[in-house]
Order: structure tokens, then sequence, then C-alpha cells
């Protein structure tokens, strides 16, 4: 928590991490988590989320979301990142999932390099999911609502596997999309889905 104490001795106030989950993925919206961790009580075992067990997110999540202060989750949806591009969409998932959050913060610590328009200070930190306990948090929320979401598009659209990768590149998918083609939940504009449109 050293960079969060900091952090609110400058900002005079609450302080969020957050991250986003499912930037690279050719179908299924992005997601943010943003999360208020309470110093005192922190649950253990807290990683980025990609060092983690789909398990071990999940038994996270419950506790993360029992013992912050506050925590907000919030997407972007296949529109909008087909409308405004995922960078931008993905700061629109952000801002959500701050706007969502029960105590409105002074700062954010924002994983990567990236200063998205939030509302309220954002300090950039490269590699933050690995530095900083909030911005992991947010990380776990990020990924196992974004998991829940691709496993109810897995039952909406059958056929591609999203419960299985989630809507990244993997053989199955690629395999689905030739057989198939493309479905509402896929980013028409990603590079692979629009050579099969135009194939």
């Amino acid at each position: 928590m050293a960079l969060e104490i900091l952090l609110i001795e400058s900002a005079g106030g609450p302080v969020c991490g957050v991250d986003e989950a499912g930037r690279g993925p050719w179908a299924g919206p992005v997601s943010a988590g943003a999360v208020i961790l309470d110093p005192d009580d922190l649950p253990a075992g807290i990683d980025d989320s990609k060092a983690l067990t789909h398990a071990r997110r999940e038994a996270l999540e419950i506790e993360i979301k029992a013992r912050a202060l506050a925590w907000g989750v919030g997407f972007a949806s296949v529109e909008e990142i087909e409308t405004h591009n995922i960078l931008h969409a993905t700061g629109l998932a952000m801002c959500r999932a701050v706007e969502a959050l029960s105590i409105q913060p002074t700062a954010a610590l924002v994983d990567g390099n990236y200063r998205f328009k939030l509302p309220c200070e954002v300090r950039t930190v490269v590699g933050g999911d690995g530095l900083s306990l909030s911005i992991a948090a947010a990380s776990i929320l990020a990924k196992t609502a974004r998991d829940r979401l691709m496993v109810a598009l897995d039952a909406e659209y059958p056929g591609y596997g999203f419960a299985g990768h989630k809507g990244y590149n993997a053989p199955v998918h690629s395999a689905a999309l030739k057989d198939l083609g493309p479905c509402p939940a896929h980013r028409r504009s990603w590079a692979p889905i629009r050579a099969l449109l135009e194939s």
C-alpha cells in the first residue's frame, strides 16, 4: 500500500486503483475495475489477475467486495469500441467504474502509462498491477466481471467457445469464425474479423 499511502497524503483524500480487462480480444466488451482498499483490512493474496488461477480470482473477488472501502465495475460495449476505438472505450469503462464507487476518490492509480480522463486526479503506474495492491484488486474485479459476461455471451451465441477463450485469439475461435462468420459480439473493426468479412 506504499503507493496508495503516498498519494493519499499528497491528494488529501481517498485513492482508488483502476485497471482494465479485455483490451485485446476479438469479441466482447472491455471492462474496468476500481477499488479503494481498507489499509487495515486487506485480503491476503491479492495479485495481478493474470498471475492467479480462475478459482483464486473468484475467491478474491468475494473478499475484495466484502472488505474494500468501495469498489466499482464498468464496461464499454462492442459498439462503443467500434465507435470510439479501444483506447477511448477503455477510458469510458474506467470512468464508469470510478463513478460506481460509493466513495468518490480524490485520486486514482491507473495501470499503464496512458493518462485516461477520469473524474479525479490520475497517476499512471507502469506495471501497476504488480506494484499496487489496489490496482491488482481492480484487475481482479475487471477480469472476473468480464469472464462472467463472456460465459453469458457463449450461451447467447453458441459455437464460438466464448466461455473457454473469453473472446481472445484461439484456434477454436478462428475455426468457428471461418465456419459461422462473426456474431454481434465480435469487434468487426479488428483486423482478423475485418479480413473474414472482406474475404
